[in-house]
């Protein structure tokens, strides 16, 4: 990765702040044919409107919000840390909505996302983590080298932002 960019934890505040940069990130995702829950066109009001649903989870203590950045500020890329599970699941979190913008890919931002959550994950009492990811896609990849195992295919389980079907695959990992 490189040395201009900086991967932190938001807080609320700082989350709320950084709506518009978020939002920069997702339709870019989406653009790109990211199947992340949300289709094309993607109006850049509804994901300012999703990022400040994120940004009051984190005010809730519910979810960690990661965002890496240039030296500039710029987001260059996100992912969260779902830490709301149920009461029978207190060890266990989701890690979602790993972005990177297209124009920041392969120079190790989404490795370093990873690594952060899991620092993110262990802080936070968590020794389980679950994801899921498009099958087939570059994530894939990413995931299995970061220590992830795979736990299954589920056919048809979203579409892509253009409406095609999509299998997903799931992964967790012990920390």
């Amino acid at each position: 990765m490189s040395e201009s960019v900086t991967v932190r934890r938001l807080n609320a505040v700082e989350a709320l702040a950084a709506v518009e940069g978020l939002a920069d990130v997702l339709v870019d995702c989406v653009e790109g044919g990211a199947s992340v829950s949300f289709m094309l066109p993607l109006a850049r009001e509804r994901a300012m409107d999703f990022w400040r649903g994120v940004a009051e989870g984190v005010e809730r203590g519910e979810r960690a919000l990661l965002v890496a950045q240039d030296h500039g500020g710029r987001i260059l890329g996100t992912v969260q840390l779902i830490t709301a599970m149920p009461d029978n699941q207190p060890h266990r979190a989701d890690v979602a909505k790993m972005l990177v913008h297209r124009s920041a890919r392969r120079a190790g931002i989404a490795q370093a996302l990873m690594a952060a959550i899991d620092d993110v994950a262990r802080c936070e009492g968590k020794t389980v983590l679950v994801l899921d990811t498009v099958t087939g896609g570059d994530a894939e990849r990413l995931y299995e080298r970061a220590g992830w195992q795979r736990a299954g295919v589920v056919p048809k389980y979203a579409l892509m932002p253009d409406g095609a079907f999509c299998a997903t695959t799931f992964f967790y990992k012990h920390l």
